[in-house]
């Protein structure tokens, strides 16, 4: 799925977009009722912006829900609030961890632009229940859609000045600011706002890859209204694709993360064991680095190779089975040999082959470790007698030279 977002992006925009991409309105009227929040009504009407036709959804208050709402919250809802509301709903788990992954790109920023901690922020234009609508909407379509790999364009913020809460701001508004760090952005299309916090949120969590060059076969595109009409279409472009395989493609390429924390206060032991828990929970590798932290402390920072699907696991064992107080997590582009398996007979048994393949030719191989250690343990003989044997037979096979 790749959001190409030429016009920007807000909460109602991304709903439109992905109901008219293919998620049932119907489904995700019944998901969001398990929230338990009363006195809305969620539409979604077909429309047009500069002759484009698209979907627009639309929130609305009773006026006895939105009195309500504000005598119980003075209009405000903090991180915790947003927590339990979710918590307590019957939502699938996915749906939930998502939702309250959005909600904290909010509170991250919003913390760091009052200096505040994120117990102490305090929500206010995404405390709404339009906002809690559009958030955990997002998350059931995300969940509906299912998609393999999520991209986007880089975001166009508009530009002129924006009404928030504090104030009168220029575009982007400063959580959105905070957000979108380290992300690809461009501005002055039109002199409005074109991205909230909520489209920034929805994007920074879900999206594995930013990028203005797409790849792609294109099978449906979808559009989500905006509210207001500029000289460009007012709508968020949503296209649902399959990737292009490349069959003399010389590399594979994808998004991933690292997470790092650094420590100075654990016992060495330990660091065998943690790394054990991080390869079972889905690092693809792990690696501990050598450093001096402040007053010249010694100190080692592990570093943890991953996918996003599996970041949250991975988080959670840094946090919980290290002395860390914090990690840090920022997107790489792994960039990696394509690999195949064969197996080769040896005197010793079948042991599985790895080979690196680069522009069609295998340039490089090794046997399978754990295979050659369980033989070399029942035959009672050394493991490097067992890499002579592989190395022997494929050079003999004329496979040494890439053939």
């Amino acid at each position: 799925m790749y959001y190409d977002c030429f016009s920007g992006i807000s909460g109602d925009m991304n709903l439109g977009a992905l109901v008219d991409l293919g998620v049932p309105a119907k489904h995700l009227d019944i998901e969001l009722k398990k929230l338990k929040l009363d006195g809305y009504i969620l539409e979604f009407k077909k429309g047009h912006k500069k002759g484009i036709l698209g979907t627009k959804a639309n929130v609305s208050l009773s006026q006895e829900a939105s009195q309500k709402d504000v005598k119980q919250n003075s209009g405000h809802r903090n991180f915790d609030d947003i927590k339990k509301i979710i918590d307590k709903s019957d939502l699938d788990k996915d749906v939930k961890a998502l939702s309250l992954e959005i909600f904290l790109k909010v509170a991250e920023a919003e913390a760091r632009v009052h200096g505040k901690t994120i117990q102490e922020v305090h929500f206010h234009e995404v405390g709404a229940i339009d906002s809690i609508i559009d958030i955990v909407g997002a998350a059931i379509c995300i969940h509906y859609l299912h998609p393999d790999k999520i991209m986007a364009s880089s975001i166009e913020l508009g530009g002129g000045f924006a009404e928030c809460e504090h104030g009168t701001f220029p575009v982007p508004a400063p959580a959105t600011s905070e957000i979108l760090r380290d992300i690809p952005v461009k501005s002055g299309a039109v002199k409005f706002e074109t991205t909230t916090p909520t489209g920034a949120a929805i994007l920074a969590t879900v999206v594995n890859e930013f990028s203005d060059q797409i790849h792609f076969k294109i099978e449906k595109t979808a559009y989500g209204l905006g509210t207001k009409d500029f000289k460009i279409p007012n709508v968020l472009r949503v296209y649902w694709g399959e990737q292009v395989q490349d069959d003399n493609s010389q590399t594979e390429s994808h998004p991933a993360l690292i997470l790092e924390c650094n420590i100075d206060d654990m016992n060495p032991e330990m660091y065998g064991y943690i790394m054990d828990l991080l390869f079972e929970k889905g690092a693809d590798d792990v690696f501990i680095t050598p450093i001096m932290m402040k007053k010249a402390r010694p100190a080692s920072k592990i570093s943890v190779l991953c996918s996003k699907e599996n970041e949250p696991g991975l988080t959670e064992i840094l946090l919980t089975h290290t002395t860390s107080l914090g990690v840090r997590k920022h997107l790489v582009e792994k960039t990696a040999l394509k690999r195949e398996y064969s197996k080769v007979e040896t005197r010793f048994g079948s042991i599985t082959i790895k080979s690196a393949i680069y522009k069609g030719k295998r340039i490089k191989y090794k046997p399978e470790y754990d295979e050659c250690v369980k033989i070399a343990k029942e035959k009672n003989i050394p493991v490097s007698r067992i890499y002579e044997e592989v190395n022997r037979l494929i050079a003999n096979l004329g496979d040494d030279d890439g053939q």
